[in-house]
């Protein structure tokens, strides 16, 4: 298992390019917790610090796409690195001006959830051309979806770090800094500057003209719904049960589920059409989320949750493949953003809707708009199967990628460079 995974680390500018976009991701992944943190430091209210944070992340998800089809447009480092410094002088604006001025103040964070760079995106554009075969590819995406979890886990960690030993203010700034040093490891490397999209047709949908991204869209948006529901179901559980170190225990074992179930499908060579296996996929994933209504002791419940992780890492890798495999000739980037838009987007519904239905029906109502996210996302890939089953792009049999001088691309795998 641990020699495929060796196998990619050892690929020349493969570790640096992951791990340089997991740490210029630092600042988007830990920017909630710090801007609630931050808040609250400086006498802020509940609902204020909930505002920013919002507006956070519906900033972000309206810059990602956008700034994704400027990288398929111009390149990665004209777009990724501006991008970065100008995201990390948004957060530097809300940590040295404070609540002064409330405007001013949210034209911060719209500024730096907007600029949020796509390495995401950029990464997964990426990987063909630094990995060359296929079976490599997608074990590096599966690999992606393992680091992530990594990265959600660390980084909030990291900031109560600097939190504790400075202030929410230095720990805004210091994240920032480290994020736009990432972001320009991965940019100044060989892959990222050579690195071109395929010549596009102008089309003002760009990506969202493939009917089988949107169908993966559809359906990524309630496996974003469900994991939002579950971070606020989760706090009224641990109320329930008067522990606050509960709600730690639950989101620990969410995520250990979903890097095992990660790195075991990353391990794993398979064969078939990926549309049909991330059905399965999610078809366990939802069976994986309903019965977390039974919201039992804390002992079972936390091994109910680990269980339920399981399956996200594998899903969130398969999806990867299809968005490859769908997404119109040059606009990769593009659409590898909009499908971090669309889950981000399920995740802030997600957690609007398991609010109210907490409050209505308790604890476990929580956890059924979890169990309801999961199989709708079933249902609209089983809606969808025959727009899924055609390919936007058909792979071609070529012998090097446009940026491969190494000739190193298999023969008939889409690289995303090539029609």
């Amino acid at each position: 298992m641990a020699a495929g995974y060796l196998d990619i680390l050892r690929a020349r500018h493969a570790t640096r390019l992951l791990v340089g976009t997991l740490v210029g991701r630092l600042p988007s992944g830990t920017a909630h917790i710090a801007i609630v943190l931050f808040t609250r430091a400086e006498g802020g209210s509940y609902t204020l610090a909930g505002a920013l944070a919002a507006v956070y992340g519906l900033s972000t998800a309206v810059g990602q796409p956008l700034l994704g089809r400027a990288v398929d447009l111009y390149g990665q480092p004209r777009v990724q690195l501006p991008a970065s410094v100008l995201s990390a002088l948004g957060m530097a604006l809300l940590a040295l001006a404070g609540f002064g001025s409330l405007p001013l103040a949210y034209a911060a964070v719209i500024v730096a959830g907007v600029c949020t760079p796509p390495l995401e995106g950029g990464l997964r554009a990426l990987w063909p051309t630094v990995l060359g075969r296929e079976d490599r590819v997608h074990r590096a995406y599966a690999m992606d979806a393992v680091a992530q979890e990594v990265m959600f886990t660390v980084g909030p960690l990291l900031v109560t770090v600097l939190v504790s030993l400075w202030s929410p203010a230095a720990a805004l700034l210091v994240i920032n800094v480290i994020g736009v040093l990432g972001a320009l490891s991965v940019v100044v490397s060989e892959p990222s500057r050579t690195w071109r999209s395929a010549p596009r047709e102008a089309h003002w949908l760009g990506a969202l003209r493939s009917p089988g991204l949107l169908a993966l869209l559809g359906s990524f948006f309630f496996v974003g719904l469900a994991l939002g529901s579950i971070t606020v179901a989760g706090v009224a559980y641990a109320d329930d049960h008067g522990r606050e170190s509960v709600y730690g225990w639950l989101m620990a074992a969410l995520g250990l589920g979903a890097l095992l179930g990660g790195v075991a499908y990353g391990a794993w060579q398979w064969a078939g059409a990926p549309e049909r296996r991330l059905r399965v996929i999610v078809a366990l994933l939802a069976l994986g989320y309903l019965p977390l209504m039974l919201t039992p002791g804390v002992v079972a419940m936390t091994v109910l949750a680990a269980l339920a992780g399981v399956f996200l890492a594998p899903a969130i890798a398969c999806s990867f493949i299809v968005v490859d495999r769908h997404a119109p000739r040059g606009t990769v980037t593009e659409a590898f953003s909009w499908l971090v838009t669309t889950f981000g987007v399920g995740a802030a519904a997600g957690t609007a809707l398991a609010g109210p239905a907490v409050e209505l029906g308790g604890t476990a109502q929580g956890f059924a708009v979890a169990g309801a996210g999961g199989v709708v996302a079933l249902l609209v890939l089983l809606a969808t199967g025959r727009v899924l089953a055609v390919p936007g792009r058909t792979p071609v049999a070529v012998r090097v990628s446009e940026n491969d001088r190494n000739g190193a691309v298999e023969p008939g795998f889409s690289s995303g460079h090539q029609a």
